[in-house]
């Protein structure tokens, strides 16, 4: 047999090629799942630092209503929800709610927008979690199809040439390669994505802290009668 790429392709088994089309499938949705997250956080990122820069001198004046138009403007990114999400909350409590009523509903909407947002940011990222994890072991399944077609084949002649295994060394050459090479970029993303939404989650954290802060100096006062 040719000792190329493609002469060990053509000796493998059937069980070996589907082996190998499985990892190439599990290749692609990792390519896929890295590239689309990868442009999510990015497009993240650019809305977060212009609704940063927009948003500060319209809530200094008090624009409400323009902060949250702001933010469905840049409603990809994690603060932008966030934010608008809160400032609705505060917007539509009743005219007569007191300012711990205000505030306290402020802060149930963050809540709820942090987690709902957390999720959305994490989707795609236990694809490839479960691809880094399980491409070895589809590769190892290979390799042991591999060696037991390699004895298979030098048993009955009692050989003991090369020639005689060759199929099956090659078998198990290429599925161990391929499972690492799957797997390695996966684990690489999973991580490197991980620490992304991490450092999202701390600015998502920040924020909504701040805007707290801002929410109960622009709550109404409540007046102690003598």
């Amino acid at each position: 047999m040719d000792w190329n790429l493609m002469g060990m392709l053509h000796s493998m088994s059937v069980t070996a090629k589907g082996v190998v089309v499985m990892l190439l499938l599990m290749s692609a949705i990792s390519i896929g799942l890295a590239v689309e997250r990868g442009l999510r956080y990015a497009v993240a990122r650019n809305q977060s630092r212009a609704f940063a820069q927009q948003v500060t001198p319209v809530l200094e004046e008090g624009k409400l209503d323009e902060a949250i138009s702001i933010a469905v403007r840049n409603k990809k990114s994690p603060i932008a929800s966030m934010v608008a999400t809160g400032l609705e909350e505060f917007r539509s409590a009743p005219p007569h709610a007191s300012s711990k009523d205000l505030i306290d509903a402020a802060k149930r909407g963050l809540e709820r927008s942090v987690a709902t947002i957390h999720a959305e940011l994490k989707r795609g990222l236990s694809g490839l979690a479960t691809i880094g994890s399980t491409a070895p072991f589809v590769g190892l399944f290979g390799t042991v199809v591999g060696i037991m077609n390699a004895f298979r084949a030098s048993a009955p002649a009692k050989a003991t040439g090369i020639q005689s295994v060759a199929s099956g060394i090659s078998e198990a050459l290429v599925t161990t390669a391929l499972g690492l090479l799957v797997a390695v970029p996966a684990v690489w993303c999973y991580n490197y994505f991980t620490t992304k939404v991490e450092n999202f989650d701390v600015e998502m954290e920040n924020s909504s802290m701040e805007l707290v802060s801002y929410l109960v100096r622009r709550a109404p006062r409540e007046t102690t009668l003598p």
